[in-house]
């Protein structure tokens, strides 16, 4: 058996983790995460960590998007100065520049997605932990570990992995992981709006908010939306016509 997987199988029959994660509770600081959890792992165990997480998944409107962030141990200390967090508690301004500086400072940073019609397929959860694997397996540099945003683990995934719940409030990998892949769904949804101005998705970024859901009462669900989430099916009501 290789040293790292013998290192991780080590902690995954241990408590280091829960215990980083209680220290990084107790050491967070308002504006930001401290760097404890992801320099608590590097160091002590001598790996190579990816964070990963994906947005877009209460959407009604295009792709689900995750993003896999390897970060140095080096640019920990800057990225907490930078104030990194999770991307929805940050403005779109603070998102665009702190995306730039993470993908700048990376070891490497792969986007992967899964399509509405495959939301539609195999369900909104698996779509996602799908997303979230392509973004990996799409990394030219092999992290020895993952670190996975909430309850479940990334299916088929032959890298070891941890899945962390607010995984996005206590690893900075994950949060940069957020940032990145909350930056880039928004840049495609903006560009998919003009195709589909009926829909207000260059505000809403394909959620449902009022003007969402009118335009989809009026104009019909198109070709992009989900059609296995209730808002979307108003077609099969009767209600206006697809587009």
């Amino acid at each position: 058996m290789p040293t790292y997987f013998f290192r991780l199988t080590i902690m995954a029959e241990s408590s280091s983790i829960q215990k980083l994660k209680s220290k990084v509770q107790k050491s967070k600081i308002q504006n930001g995460i401290t760097q404890d959890f992801d320099s608590g792992l590097s160091d002590r165990y001598s790996i190579l960590i990816a964070g990963v997480d994906e947005v877009g998944r209460g959407a009604l409107f295009g792709p689900v998007v995750a993003a896999a962030v390897v970060l140095p141990p080096s640019a920990l200390k800057e990225l907490v100065a930078a104030q990194i967090r999770d991307s929805k508690k940050l403005s779109c301004a603070r998102r665009l520049k702190l995306a730039a500086h993470i993908c700048q400072v990376a070891l490497d940073w792969q986007i992967g997605f899964a399509t509405s019609a495959e939301i539609d397929r195999i369900n909104i959860l698996q779509a996602s932990l799908l997303a979230m694997k392509r973004a990996v397996l799409k990394l030219k540099i092999q992290p020895e570990l993952c670190l996975v945003d909430g309850r479940q683990p990334i299916k088929d995934l032959f890298i070891p992995q941890q899945a962390i719940v607010k995984g996005d409030e206590q690893s900075l990998a994950i949060a940069s992981a957020s940032i990145v892949a909350k930056v880039w769904r928004d840049a495609l949804i903006t560009r998919l709006a003009v195709k589909y101005p009926q829909y207000d998705l260059v505000t809403n970024k394909g959620y449902g908010t009022q003007r969402h859901i009118e335009g989809l009462k009026q104009h019909g669900p198109c070709r992009l939306h989900r059609l296995s989430f209730r808002p979307c099916q108003v077609r099969e009501q009767g209600v206006g016509k697809s587009c």
